[in-house]
Parts: structure tokens; C-alpha cells; sequence
């Protein structure tokens, strides 16, 4: 997997959308390169363990983090109101 460099606005982004139980790995993936181990990566060095283990328990087996297992189809990665990076 290639190392992608993620400034401190965009990291503070991705374990926002991270937490959100709504949006997928495959929105983070689109948005900002990462694929659900690199997210996982990423959570592991930047939260305390206790709070890392809170989010991976939260979710793990969670349909909805996962696009091919949900039952509804999203039209959408973010709302306006939430969207945070520039692009």
C-alpha cells in the first residue's frame, strides 16, 4: 500500500467521518485514499487505546459502514453543512 500524507485538517476529517455511523469506508476511501485497514491504521495512532477501542467495537460488524451491505443506497458522501475539507 502506498503512504499517503495527510495533513492535520484532513486527518482530524477522516476519524470524524470515521466515528459517523452513516458514512462508509468506501467515502473515506474515495475522499481521501484510504481503505478500511488504512483507517483502522490511522485511528490506532491517533486516538488514546481506550478511545480506539471504544470505535472499533462500534464498528465492527456494523452493516452501515459498509456500502455493499446496506439495505438503502446513499446519493451522497457528506452533507453541505458537515463538508469541512476544500477541495
Amino acid at each position: 500500500m502506498a503512504q499517503i500524507d495527510l495533513n492535520p485538517v484532513q486527518i482530524s476529517r477522516v476519524i470524524e467521518m470515521a466515528w459517523e455511523d452513516k458514512t462508509t469506508f468506501d467515502a473515506i476511501k474515495v475522499n481521501f485514499g484510504l481503505t478500511e485497514s488504512g483507517v483502522i491504521k490511522l485511528m490506532r495512532s491517533q486516538l488514546k487505546p481506550s478511545a480506539f477501542l471504544l470505535w472499533r467495537k462500534r464498528v465492527t460488524g456494523r452493516t452501515s459502514k459498509h456500502a455493499a451491505r446496506r439495505e438503502y443506497k446513499v446519493t451522497k458522501a457528506f452533507s453541505p453543512s458537515q463538508y469541512k475539507v476544500a477541495r
